[in-house]
């Protein structure tokens, strides 16, 4: 095997694109070369280490012993390496040439990510915003993995690893077509369940936040449909008498954007509360930084759900 003073520490750049993606083409699109180029690396990093490294298989590339074994510390070596370089280089976001990785889920993405990009075309035109889905449960393979440097979404308290920002707090509203029997008229608990109701579950579970509370109140709701994403629900909606609960300035947007009615759902829940997370070696990032500073005075100013019916 090969000393480490006569490796060229370049290939180790393409073991870990290829370790990380499992596939040759998308490991040369993610070094921004060519598939013969990263071809060629591997060749000679598996004639410097007399070891295949990676298999072909159906679909991609699967790693040898070898390969498992050092992808981890040669992964985490590149990315103290780059954390290191990036949180020392000065960031200028006028004139910065930036990829911001980061993981929103699907409510973040559309509260918080029209007006950031609004801002960052304004601020730091040369600059990128690559959005990952990120829920409970992937955002911390997602930070771990260095797919994304933030997390957004409503998430868990994180390990001590990480550090965790409080993001606008939220509450919840109710959609529905217009002439629904639910869209006049008191809206009692009792008519509120006499209803399905569609439920917004990326991860397929099929219990919302309002179950819990409606089910101690003696009102459990009826699901008619659980949706892994959003696009379909105003169209449902419209086509059905099933009603939607979700956070309020989403439902704003779609009751606007979609001519939807908003109401106040009948029983209290408690709110929901966005959160940006990130591993505590970002924080002397100073473009880290930047992109964190703006994400939360965004948050701050995205403005509250607007009850009023829309206009006829």
């Amino acid at each position: 095997m090969a000393e480490l003073g006569n490796l060229d520490l370049n290939l180790l750049r393409v073991f870990d694109a290829v370790a990380r993606e499992r596939h040759v083409t998308r490991a040369a699109e993610r070094l921004h070369l060519s598939q013969p180029a990263v071809s060629n690396a591997l060749s000679r990093l598996r004639a410097a280490l007399g070891d295949e490294l990676f298999l072909r298989r159906p679909g991609g590339v699967e790693p040898t012993e070898l390969a498992q074994s050092l992808a981890g510390p040669i992964a985490e070596a590149l990315d103290r390496l780059q954390d290191t370089l990036a949180a020392r280089a000065p960031f200028d976001p006028a004139t910065a040439e930036r990829v911001f990785a980061v993981g929103f889920s699907e409510y973040a993405e559309a509260v918080l990510a029209p007006p950031l990009l609004q801002t960052m075309a304004r601020e730091a035109p040369g600059c990128l915003l690559a959005i990952a889905h990120a829920d409970r449960v992937n955002w911390e393979s997602l930070l771990e993995s260095g797919q994304a440097s933030l997390a957004v979404g409503v998430l868990p308290e994180p390990p001590a690893l990480y550090t965790r920002l409080r993001l606008l707090p939220e509450a919840f509203c109710t959609l529905m077509r217009p002439g629904h029997p639910l869209a006049t008229g008191d809206l009692t608990l009792e008519r509120f369940v006499s209803v399905p109701h569609v439920l917004h579950s990326p991860n397929g579970s099929r219990d919302g936040a309002l179950d819990a509370v409606l089910r101690e109140a003696g009102h459990p709701r009826r699901l008619g449909a659980v949706v892994a994403h959003l696009s379909a629900v105003p169209e449902i909606l419209q086509r059905t008498d099933m009603v939607i609960t979700l956070s309020s300035r989403l439902a704003s947007q779609l009751a606007l954007v979609h001519r939807l009615v908003l109401r106040e759902p009948p029983i209290e829940t408690k709110h929901t509360r966005l959160s940006l997370i990130f591993h505590r070696r970002f924080e002397a990032d100073a473009g880290h930084a930047w992109l964190r500073r703006l994400i939360l005075a965004i948050a701050r100013d995205v403005a509250p759900a607007n009850l009023e019916p829309p206009p006829a």
